[in-house]
């Protein structure tokens, strides 16, 4: 009997995934499914009430999250005085999006606000010490004027 081919990328996942480590995981979970929207589709338990994995969906991209577990040398941003990742989420209705996520703790980093490359973006700062960038696109801009405006807002010039 022939055993069936494995894909090396399982159907759905995209080529690169988010991995994040969390402080509390089950409660990352829970804050991400009601405020971001997130959707589980599983969950690896470790002894100690903490998970290996936690498999969420947001539309069409997976966010894998884990515990802490300082003892292995795995930290989240809270136990490392924060992150210079930012996970960038594209929604049709930002403003909605963006009231959840206050209302539910979220401090902001940049406020929400419409941007050259056209946009209406802003960026907060989650109770677990990932930062998101959340957007909605209005309308389409060349990469030459964003470039030019880019170059004209950090001191250059294209």
């Amino acid at each position: 009997m022939t055993q069936p081919k494995v894909k090396a990328i399982p159907e759905g996942i995209h080529t690169i995934t988010p991995h994040i480590v969390v402080r509390d995981a089950e409660r990352a979970a829970k804050w991400y499914k009601q405020v971001l929207g997130a959707e589980e589709r599983g969950r690896i338990p470790v002894p100690g009430g903490k998970f290996m994995q936690i498999e969420l969906w947001f539309g069409d991209s997976a966010v894998m999250l884990a515990d802490e577990l300082p003892d292995a040398g795995i930290l989240s941003p809270l136990a490392i005085g924060g992150t210079p990742v930012v996970l960038h989420f594209s929604t049709e209705n930002v403003e909605e999006l963006w009231k959840r996520a206050i209302d539910a703790g979220a401090t902001v980093v940049q406020p929400l606000q419409e941007q050259f490359w056209g946009d209406l973006h802003g960026q907060i700062l989650d109770p677990f010490g990932y930062r998101w960038n959340l957007a909605q696109h209005l309308r389409d801009v060349s990469s030459e004027e964003i470039a030019r405006i880019a170059a004209s807002l950090f001191g250059g010039q294209a």
